[in-house]
């Protein structure tokens, strides 16, 4: 896996779409699931993007193209493992997924959203960078159980806190949940309530889908 993620990395920042679905394509038939080909190759990838960007070795371009390069091969992704998603006349569980204001890094809650679906669910990706009363607004509309938020960038936190504080106290009681790449680095809890799940990876939301179970919605049945 290690040569693996090396090569998705060069691929991902020359813009090689065809060269970097190679590479996920041939995870696929060595029979990695979504997690493994997730968590151990995309997001190890894309790590090593924004260390590369960090100490200034790639320019922010480059970092744009590996990012919309990624977004690509995550959407052709998600169209070959949807043939094989269940299928289901029952109303699905639904899960809504946002990034914070000024916070731009959506791939990560793209591969969490594309797991929910995997499971069943329902989901609306709203991507980057929506404030907080857009946030609310589609919440109180749509209704979702679950709105996931992204946290990438550390002095976002007191705003993290208003939006769990706002979307918990929503009229439907939507568990929140919150994730990026510093929630397994630093304590978030104070900027959460006892009622938000802080998860630290893909394999915490593996383990949430698994507990919560299959998302179809479980009155629908009756």
């Amino acid at each position: 896996m290690h040569h693996d993620v090396q090569e998705l990395t060069k691929q991902l920042l020359a813009g090689d779409q065809d060269a970097a679905w190679d590479i996920i394509d041939n995870q696929i038939e060595q029979g990695q699931d979504s997690l493994q080909i997730y968590h151990s190759l995309i997001t190890e990838a894309m790590r090593r993007i924004g260390e590369l960007w960090e100490k200034d070795e790639i320019t922010v371009a480059d970092e744009h193209l590996a990012t919309t390069t990624c977004d690509f091969i995550l959407t052709r992704y998600h169209f070959v493992k949807k043939k094989e998603f269940k299928q289901t006349d029952y109303p699905r569980r639904k899960a809504l997924f946002l990034c914070l204001e000024q916070e731009q890094h959506y791939i990560g809650l793209k591969m969490v959203a594309l797991l929910f679906e995997e499971y069943g669910w329902e989901t609306r990706l709203l991507g980057a960078n929506l404030p907080l009363e857009y946030a609310e607004k589609i919440a109180e509309d749509w209704e979702p159980e679950v709105i996931g938020l992204s946290l990438t960038i550390v002095y976002h936190a007191e705003r993290l806190e208003q939006y769990v504080k706002a979307l918990e106290s929503l009229k439907h009681q939507p568990t929140i949940m919150v994730g990026g790449r510093l929630t397994s680095a630093y304590d978030f809890s104070l900027y959460c309530s006892t009622e938000t799940r802080i998860l630290k990876c893909l394999e915490d939301i593996e383990a949430f889908l698994q507990e919560t179970g299959y998302g179809v919605r479980e009155n629908a049945r009756n």
